[in-house]
């Protein structure tokens, strides 16, 4: 932080900043104007007056240090000495300077509230309240300037308790603000790199599929060739295009977009694709079709980079349970059935995904192959669409 002020709940980080704070501190020290007048005009001897002055500027640098050093970490029971410290200095000076010191009480009870916690600080300004009262008994007309001392006394040092808690509050609330945008910058991380990693993944895999194609076709079939290239070029672009929106958090894939892309996909890799037509989404939430696309996508993805399938099934399915009415996406292939070494990133980040929206995820070797099934909660009871 820059600039001159400072804020509840943070100390002074420089020289212009601590002298705000000595500034706003000094103003309240502008009630000591009764212990001064009467070193200047109470008619003690230069002796008395120069031992009263050192007495006071010992009080006054105690009681700032006491103020500065307020939540940095100290003990409970060094804070108690201090004010220790501080109560001996007021009953010192006003029993031997007269009843005009007894001001010097009512700093001892505000700096009791202020770097006390409140469990300790009940008694403490109650009891430095009550030790000038009994000072004031002491004090030739002391009884005087009771009640116009008590009262500020009581009710500055209860407020400085509600202001030391503003404080550890407000620190409390920076951190946990700190906290949530560390969260929250953790979570948009790995949002993109769960979005990069399918988004790249599909059209990469499609682009290398194209480009073998492309070699394949080229000394007999130049005309084919340039085909392919001109889906590879048409691919790479769309994937430029998908990496932008997703980096901006707007790209959300559509169902039906999936299911096209899912067929030349498959297509391009001599996979026969059995796919339902496009379904009617209607009263789907957003998130929910969202959720299932990337799962579609994920799904084709590995069957065709993974696999070795030479068929794949894509169902997308209403089914009613005990939970209610389910959208079910199930894409099953006859290929290895992967490596068999545990769901890899693509499949972790898809969970996640349909954990959001409220669905599920189920992976794993079938009889024939390997079985994806994806599902997500929806409103009513209709059905919206069914595997071919």
């Amino acid at each position: 932080m820059s600039g001159t002020g400072v804020g509840i709940g943070q100390r002074p980080e420089n020289r212009k900043q601590r002298f705000v704070k000595v500034l706003w501190t000094g103003i309240w020290l502008v009630y000591l104007s009764a212990p001064a007048g009467d070193l200047l005009h109470g008619g003690h001897s230069t002796g008395v007056r120069i031992l009263g002055w050192i007495g006071l500027a010992a009080f006054v640098t105690w009681y700032m240090l006491l103020l500065f050093r307020t939540g940095r970490g100290e003990r409970n029971s060094v804070v108690l000495a201090s004010l220790g410290v501080l109560a001996a200095q007021s009953t010192l000076l006003a029993l031997t300077l007269g009843r005009e010191w007894l001001v010097l009480f009512v700093y001892v009870s505000i700096a009791s509230g202020a770097a006390l916690p409140l469990r300790m600080a009940r008694w403490t300004i109650p009891g430095a309240c009550a030790l000038m009262t009994a000072l004031a008994f002491a004090t030739p007309d002391g009884t005087a300037f009771l009640p116009a001392l008590l009262i500020p006394a009581l009710l500055g040092g209860f407020a400085m308790t509600g202001v030391r808690e503003l404080v550890r509050t407000t620190i409390a609330l920076r951190e946990a603000r700190a906290t949530v945008a560390q969260l929250a910058a953790n979570e948009e991380r790995l949002r993109l790199a769960r979005d990069l990693h399918d988004l790249l993944g599909h059209s990469l895999s499609l682009i290398t599929i194209k480009s073998e194609l492309a070699g394949r076709m080229l000394p007999a079939h130049p005309d084919k060739a340039a085909q392919q290239v001109a889906d590879i070029e048409q691919v790479s672009r769309q994937a430029l295009v998908d990496v932008r929106e997703a980096v901006s958090g707007y790209r959300r894939p559509r169902l039906a977009a999936e299911l096209a892309g899912a067929r030349v996909a498959l297509t391009a890799a001599g996979v026969t694709a059995g796919l339902p037509a496009e379904p009617d989404l209607t009263g789907v939430p957003e998130d929910s079709e969202t959720a299932l696309a990337w799962a579609l996508r994920e799904a084709v993805t590995n069957v065709v980079r993974h696999s070795g399938a030479n068929a794949c099934t894509v169902e997308l399915l209403h089914r009613q349970t005990l939970d209610g009415p389910f959208l079910e996406l199930t894409v099953e292939d006859n290929g290895s059935g992967g490596s068999g070494e545990g769901p890899g990133n693509g499949l972790t980040g898809l969970a996640e995904r349909l954990e959001k929206a409220g669905g599920a995820l189920e992976a794993g070797r079938a009889r024939h192959g390997f079985r994806l099934v994806a599902r997500v909660p929806v409103p009513g009871d209709r059905a919206v669409g069914s595997g071919s």
